[in-house]
């Protein structure tokens, strides 16, 4: 920290000892345990989560100086404090690995920290003192990690969600404008890999667009489950040591301080036992990585070649594709959003087996399942913005690839179905496949229907 050498450390105390902490650092001693424990991987707390948790030692002070529970001095110290947290002034203070004990009672001590040697500063008392305010006795006043993890969790989920939301409303946009500008570009659909009857490129794309919208959608409906908190139910969801009063009034400052519709869990036992609000979540988020990743793969196959694929579309030139051949571009937009689509797949189904490990009164997963979360809507909200802005809003259509496919196309046969019998159908299809003709050539050459009436029923922008 400017002015302040890293070898440099203070010692404090708590119920198991001494503990030495970097002289700039604003945790204590719990958090310096923690950090000195679980040195296992470069993940730590995610920001959405710090905001969030700052967000609810601000709502506990406001609560418990409103019911008479902490001193006005100290309560407007820790809001103060709180609330520096909330605007990001202190986020390097918060160096706890995600991988730690299951409650998150590391990261509750130490915003608890944080916060109180903040408010001691703000007092004029010295960092480290605990004094006068106290991280347990008075930050952490009503609450226990059990309750204040489990909403932050919610808390962090719910500011979140709305920036996901955001972005892929964005992405789902830009393919139903593709959509209209495509709307009259004819070509070749597919099934099994194989030619089917035709379509317009327009109507592809706006089938990419419904489905991102249905994604939408699915997201939109876990919020209400994310709005429930069980902030007031301390240690298991019975309110021990907390105001019979703090539950409501903390909640009510909570959703105002955020403009979002927090409101008391119903159950507060289950709040802090299950985590089924992120599992539903997940859910919705390993739909939207599904709808990702077929949208991605198929924006590659309309853009392979440009000479020996479908070549029916051309994504935007980015970057060169290869180091050894001159000229080549590859989909690297589509392969980025596979990529991650792959990687959200990982992460739900890690929420899920999180989920799963709730045993009787507390999940002891939190950490992971927050941080799974977060960063997969993260990721993913990411991942939408930069497939709008850098592919499918410079996507091209050849339409004169389109035609030729359509036209060589042994599916054009099936608007004859109905007038020359299946059979018929086939056994011409069959022939153009084996002569390599068009069906419009082996038709016309059998005389099955007068000419006019070939053409308007091998007319391929009828057959959409």
């Amino acid at each position: 920290m400017p002015g302040m050498s890293q070898e440099a450390y203070r010692v404090e105390t708590d119920t198991m000892g001494e503990v030495r902490i970097p002289e700039w650092a604003y945790w204590g001693a719990q958090t310096q345990r923690a950090v000195n424990n679980f040195t296992i991987s470069d993940k730590r707390i995610p920001e959405a989560m710090i905001r969030a948790l700052g967000h609810i030692k601000r709502a506990a002070a406001v609560a418990n100086k409103a019911l008479g529970e902490l001193d006005e001095k100290l309560a407007d110290a820790i809001i103060q404090a709180a609330g520096e947290v909330v605007s990001g002034a202190w986020d390097e203070h918060f160096p706890i690995d995600v991988f730690q004990t299951g409650s998150g009672t590391s990261w509750n001590m130490n915003i608890n920290e944080v916060i109180s040697n903040r408010a001691n500063e703000i007092l004029g008392g010295k960092i480290g003192s605990k004094n006068p305010v106290h991280p347990n006795d008075h930050v952490n006043r009503g609450q226990s990690s059990n309750d204040v993890i489990p909403t932050a969790v919610h808390v962090a989920d719910r500011m979140v969600v709305d920036e996901l939301l955001t972005s892929l409303a964005q992405l789902a946009e830009s393919f139903r404008n593709k959509a209209r500008e495509f709307d009259d570009v004819v070509k070749l659909g597919r099934t099994h890999l194989k030619d089917a009857v035709p379509m317009t490129l327009g109507q592809e794309f706006d089938t990419f667009a419904y489905q991102l919208e249905k994604a939408h959608e699915r997201i939109s409906r876990t919020t209400p489950n994310l709005d429930e908190l069980p902030l007031g139910g301390t240690a298991i969801g019975t309110g021990l040591n907390a105001h019979p009063e703090y539950r409501e009034t903390a909640v009510a400052e909570l959703a105002q301080a955020t403009g979002l519709p927090f409101k008391p869990s119903p159950h507060p036992f289950e709040g802090i036992a299950a985590r089924d609000a992120q599992v539903e979540l997940c859910g919705a988020l390993n739909g939207l990585a599904t709808a990702i990743m077929k949208i991605a793969n198929d924006l590659r196959l309309l853009d392979s070649g440009p000479r020996s694929g479908l070549g029916e579309i051309a994504l935007p030139s980015l970057q060169p594709g290869s180091s050894i051949m001159p000229g080549k571009i590859n989909p690297v937009i589509p392969e980025m959003m596979i990529q991650v689509a792959a990687h959200v797949h990982g992460q739900c189904l890690s929420v899920t087996m999180g989920g799963q490990n709730a045993p009787l009164q507390l999940n002891m997963m939190n950490p992971l399942i927050a941080y799974e979360t977060i960063d997969a809507m993260r990721t993913l909200a990411s991942t939408c913005r930069a497939a709008a802005e850098k592919c499918v809003e410079d996507i091209t259509a050849d339409s004169e690839r389109c035609a030729y496919w359509i036209e060589w196309s042994t599916a054009m046969v099936t608007p004859l179905a109905k007038t020359i019998g299946y059979d018929t159908a086939s056994e011409l299809a069959y022939k153009a496949f084996k002569e390599r003709r068009t069906i419009r050539d082996v038709c016309t050459e059998a005389g099955v229907v007068p000419p006019d009436q070939l053409d308007d029923l091998l007319d391929p922008k009828r057959m959409t």
